[in-house]
């Protein structure tokens, strides 16, 4: 067993690449899980370090239970305490807007703000806004404007200042505690945040403000607290506590992180993943050295060394691959992201450098010697059942078995079925239009085994179906010449070699390709969903339901800052039945009248039976809510009626989902005459008329200016719903394909090592190639070509199992999204994928083309 080991590692030496490639995609495992970790402590130190909302001044915090400005009175008069302030807030109507308005000191330690302009409010009835208020809310620096707190009388604010905070969302304000009280009528604080002297005993304070607020028991009060009765506001049953300001930063950087983890839980399963991937490319490649070193494991066999220790040596020289390879990728994860931090800071921006953790670096180490350990079995006791007589055969000869065996056959064919089984059982089970207490948790659960048992079976029936594929990718090849011919000769000649690589790319494009299915379904639904909520950018209307003045939507026309402005009329409180009397009633509807013509966003709209173009007088086109309860389909005849005034009307199209602008009915202007609707419009809807923020703030002052000095209407920026939407979609799905890029990245480094141990263990014929006339560049052309197959043939078989397992999951979710297909993106990874694979094959192909003929033909 020594002799034999001794014997291969001499081989290892000898050949230090045949090791680097073996084990190249372990190391790349490895280097993705080590950085995983790294990662996850550059976030939460990040997250601790800078986004606790608590000042670092903030010594004690008093929170929880009844405490309000008697306690903060009393606490700023104690021995010992520099300073301290209220946290509170109150949402206030402003000209028909929101405005969140925040308690904060303005200047000094305490603050969360910065003054940019003006200055911070010093007495009642002054506020100062963010640069984003300022734009979105039309205000401006000294102006007053009317505000209301829910209290019923409005009350005049200036603006006399604009802050910047660490978040500007557009609809911020900050004004003293004593401002926001008085607002509000209320009493109640959130919290109070306590500096203390720079010699003040922290624990003398503490058990100090502890006593005054009767922190540690149910409903503190305080001889104040009367002025809270009917306040709302805080925690009847809640107690007070007095926390110092470290623990409050470091309750809320948890919180914080405690995302951060779940997200990087999410991670850890895609990581999964892709450490599979590289277990898969390990097995390939061990198979590839070991079937290319027939001939010298033939001669060890002939001198007397028996299976099993031939076996345990080659299961050796797999664990020190796998030791070699975690060890690099530990140490490569270290150098890249603890250079993060440094090129981050180059740029501004500040984030915390990663430790050294040990374990996760020891476990990581140890795990890449389990891949390959696992890897290398079967691959290992397969070339140990070699005949001694093989040793006089070439090198050349071996290793190009391509079919399967009969248990193979049986293995594959049984998880075929398995998961066909499970998908039909899913299929069944899959729920209707509107599922009621349907949990989607079992059947998604259920498509990931359907999934499993099926990249099993191709992993079992993988060098059957590489034919079929090779064939027609390989048809135009074959007709471009000898190179073409012979790539494709190349690649079908070692089917089981073709199979390893192309499965674990089949793996990532199925992954891919079911992101972009489904992301596709799921943005194709919440497209619809905003045709009807959003249809514009803007929308106008009276605060208290009241039609329009006349001449509003022409000065809205005029403007050059605006485009497609649509009036519209609405008539709420209608009852909604069938003429025929048999089905249900739907009272409290509302309708519209709003020409879809006129928004192109109202093209997105979708009818589940029927036509929208068919809307005409004496017609109506349903949401699905009011279809489904009342009982009603396309061609039947419904009874509208508001008040005295009734109507009958003929469905002509029942909609996926709402009627634009959460109505329940769209009809035409006629009938909604009919029903009573006044002759003014009740609303105006409106597009921005250039792209951008610029653009959107100048429409909304346009919308703004169509009313200026009249009171009583407010602009929602529809616009601002529908962003995000889609960025929260976009920001999803672009995690989604970066998780899934790390199991692609594993495959194209597999096609690459694959590649190169090609090329290694093929000089000989590369040499016979150059000898019988064949050009460096078409000996490139041919490898790199042998390459980019591996990505057809894998990607080709990871779109078909892809999309149909994408349209599975969309439907077993229940949400009712239609089944998209996004070609463009589809064609898009699948040439990508052919082209890295390419690429992948480059740099092997040309160490070929560089070898003499000569040395080739006479090497081993």
């Amino acid at each position: 067993m020594r002799a034999i080991l001794r014997t291969q590692l001499a081989g290892v030496t000898r050949r230090p690449a045949r090791m680097l490639l073996t084990g190249l995609a372990v190391l790349v495992a490895s280097f993705v899980v080590y950085s995983t970790v790294l990662a996850q402590q550059i976030t939460e130190r990040s997250v601790l370090n800078g986004l606790s909302g608590t000042p670092e001044a903030v010594d004690l915090v008093v929170r929880g239970g009844l405490i309000n400005n008697g306690h903060l009175d009393r606490i700023s008069k104690l021995p010992g305490v520099a300073e301290a302030t209220g946290r509170t807030e109150a949402g206030l109507d402003v000209n028909g807007e929101y405005l969140g308005l925040i308690a904060d000191p303005g200047t000094g330690p305490l603050s969360v703000i910065t003054l940019a302009e003006g200055k911070f409010p010093d007495s009642p009835g002054q506020i100062a806004v963010t640069p984003r208020t300022v734009e979105r809310l039309g205000l401006t620096l000294g102006s007053t404007v009317n505000a209301n707190a829910g209290t019923g009388k409005p009350v005049p604010i200036t603006i006399v200042g604009i802050v910047t905070p660490r978040d500007d969302f557009g609809f911020q304000g900050y004004a003293s505690v004593g401002t926001v009280v008085k607002l509000t009528g209320f009493d109640t604080l959130n919290q109070i945040d306590i500096r203390l002297d720079g010699g003040a005993d922290r624990d003398a304070v503490r058990a100090e403000v502890t006593a005054l607020t009767g922190a540690g028991s149910p409903d503190s009060a305080s001889p104040d607290s009367s002025s809270q009765a009917g306040a709302g506001v805080g925690d009847d049953n809640g107690q007070t506590e007095v926390a110092t300001g470290a623990d409050v930063r470091l309750d809320e950087a948890r919180a914080a992180a405690g995302e951060v983890d779940q997200v990087f839980a999410v991670v850890g399963a895609f990581v999964a993943v892709a450490v599979v991937a590289a277990g898969l490319i390990a097995a390939s490649t061990f198979r590839i050295v070991f079937a290319q070193r027939m001939r010298q494991l033939a001669l060890l066999r002939a001198v007397g060394a028996g299976r099993s220790a031939l076996a345990r040596a080659l299961a050796t020289e797999g664990i020190l691959t796998g030791l070699v390879a975690g060890l690099t990728g530990v140490l490569a994860a270290l150098a890249v992201c603890h250079a993060i931090p440094l090129i981050l800071g180059a740029f501004g921006w500040t984030v915390s450098s990663p430790g050294f953790p040990l374990l996760p670096a020891l476990g990581t180490v140890a795990l890449a010697v389990v891949i390959t350990l696992v890897a290398v079995l079967a691959p290992a006791f397969s070339a140990a059942r070699v005949a001694p007589l093989e040793a006089l055969r070439s090198a050349a000869t071996t290793g190009a078995k391509t079919g399967i065996g009969a248990l193979r056959w049986v293995i594959g064919l049984l998880f075929a079925l398995l998961a066909g089984g499970v998908a039909a059982f899913v299929a069944t089970k899959l729920p209707g239009p509107d599922p009621e207490n349907y949990d989607p948790l079992p059947m998604l659960l259920g498509v990931i085994a359907s999934g499993g048992l099926a990249f099993i079976a191709l992993i079992a029936l993988g060098p059957v179906l590489v034919r079929p594929v090779l064939a027609v990718a390989g048809w135009p090849l074959r007709r471009l010449g000898p190179v073409g011919r012979l790539a494709v000769g190349g690649v079908g000649g070692s089917a089981r070699r073709a199979a390893a690589v192309s499965v674990v790319v089949a793996l990532g494009v199925t992954l891919v390709a079911g992101v972009l299915v489904g992301g596709a379904s799921i943005r194709t639904l919440a497209d619809r969903e905003l045709a009807a909520a959003a249809p514009a950018d803007f929308e106008l209307s009276s605060v208290e339901g009241k039609p329009l003045p006349a001449g509003l939507a022409g000065r809205a026309k005029a403007s050059t800052d605006l485009t497609r402005v649509t009036p519209y009329r609405r008539v709420d409180a209608v009852r909604v039945a069938a003429a025929a009397g048999s089905a249900g009633v739907l009272e409290d509807v509302s309708a519209t009248d709003l020409a879809a013509a006129g928004l192109p966003r109202l093209a997105d709209l979708a009818a589940a039976s029927g036509s929208i173009d068919e809307l005409k007088p004496g017609t109506v086109v349903l949401g699905r809510f009011v279809a489904d309860l009342v009982g009603l389909s396309t061609g039947d005849t419904v009874v509208a009626s508001a008040g005295s005034k009734e109507v009958r009307l003929r469905v002509v199209a029942v909609l996926s989902d709402m009627a634009p602008l959460h109505t329940g009915l769209l009809v035409d202007p006629a009938d909604l005459t009919a029903l009573g609707a006044p002759a003014a419009a009740t609303g105006i809807l409106a597009d921005a008329a250039r792209e951008g923020e610029d653009g959107r703030t100048a429409g909304l002052r346009a919308m703004r200016q169509s009313y200026a000095g009249q009171s009583g209407f407010r602009v929602d920026v529809l616009a601002d719903q529908r962003d995000q939407m889609n960025t929260a979609l976009t920001v999803l799905l672009a995690i989604a394909l970066v998780l899934i890029g790390l199991t692609v990245l594993i495959a194209v480094v597999g096609v690459g090592a694959t590649t190169a141990l090609s090329v290694v263990e093929r000089v000989r014929e590369s040499g016979l190639l150059r000898a019988v006339g064949m050009s460096r560049g078409g000996l490139r052309t041919m490898l790199t070509t042998e390459s980019a197959l591996y990505g057809v043939i894998g990607s080709a078989l990871g779109i078909v199992l892809g999309i149909p397992y994408a349209w599975l999951a969309v439907l077993a979710t229940g949400v009712n999204a239609p089944l998209a297909l996004p070609v463009w993106q589809l064609a898009a990874v699948f040439v990508a994928l052919v082209a890295l694979t390419a690429l992948a094959g480059v740099l092997p192909a040309r160490r070929a083309a560089r070898v003499s003929p000569v040395n080739a033909l006479g090497s081993e």
